[in-house]
């Protein structure tokens, strides 16, 4: 099993983190977040926090909160990884707009477009937020296909895109679900997938996501979506019941072969000296 975390993520660190909240540096800008998965003590005292922190989220229930400006700092700025570019903002549900420990997804996914030494790859990201995924394939060479069922971030992961230069990625606002059983019945193919899901969700006319209940059928369904000669997929979730034994019981019982299946947990390293566990995946490539 592989520990993972990203390397030379300049505009981003994490600094410290505890008692539920996690203190990071995107960019020039550094915030204070809730985080569930922290349950031991800090190593700076909260005084220290408070001291380096621009921004900090309180929450008002378990799903929405408000950002308290500890110092003068914008509501949106950018940050780039490599040759990606990124707009970040302060929204109601805590998240500024990247996760950083996906990273290392990124790297993979520029690196499996290239070994596929294919004109255009076809890549899906499904689940595919503010578009880092997507951009990192397209950056990459791909014929990108981003699938997301909230308007507001596909808009997101345009700007995104304008941001790192790029263009052409085809944008679709539907649930995650019924796209896949469509894509399927069409006979599409796609080289590279990465589908990111979360433990809950809604499509836009309302449709429940559950990861337990639901993961099985939509892998079932996005294998049948990769190419036979060529491909890669990850597999990345984050939900504090999963490991990646699950992953690859998921992967292995939905395929006809037996791929050469990478999976581990990633993490992000404290500069105090924590590691903050942020998911599980599942990864392999045929090229």
């Amino acid at each position: 099993m592989l520990l993972l975390s990203p390397q030379n993520f300049n505009d981003y660190e994490l600094i410290d983190v505890g008692n539920f909240e996690k203190l990071e540096r995107f960019g020039q800008y550094i915030t204070i977040r809730p985080e569930p998965q922290a349950v031991w003590q800090p190593k700076l005292s909260y005084r220290e926090w408070e001291q380096k922190a621009h921004i900090k989220f309180v929450a008002k229930s378990s799903s929405s909160g408000n950002w308290n400006k500890l110092k003068n700092s914008p509501d949106r700025w950018n940050i780039q990884y490599r040759n990606l570019k990124f707009r970040l903002a302060l929204t109601s549900f805590k998240h500024v707009g990247i996760f950083p420990e996906q990273a290392v997804n990124w790297d993979y996914i520029t690196e499996s477009t290239g070994a596929l030494n294919l004109n255009e790859p076809k890549f899906l990201n499904l689940f595919a937020y503010t578009g880092a995924a997507s951009i990192a394939a397209k950056a990459a060479g791909a014929d990108v296909t981003h699938v997301d069922s909230i308007k507001q971030v596909v808009t997101w992961a345009n700007e995104n895109m304008q941001h790192s230069n790029l263009d052409n990625i085809r944008w679709v606002v539907e649930d995650a679900m019924k796209f896949v059983k469509r894509e399927v019945k069409r006979g599409k193919k796609y080289h590279g997938i990465i589908l990111d899901p979360p433990a809950y969700g809604h499509g836009p006319n309302g449709e429940s996501w559950k990861l337990e209940d639901n993961i099985d059928e939509m892998l079932k369904n996005v294998l049948q979506l990769l190419d036979e000669e060529k491909h890669f997929l990850i597999l990345n979730t984050y939900s504090l019941g999963f490991s990646s034994m699950i992953i690859e019981n998921l992967i292995y019982n939905n395929l006809p072969y037996k791929p050469d299946l990478e999976t581990g947990e990633l993490y992000l390293q404290a500069t105090t000296g924590n590691k903050l566990p942020l998911g599980v995946f599942g990864r392999f490539r045929k090229t």
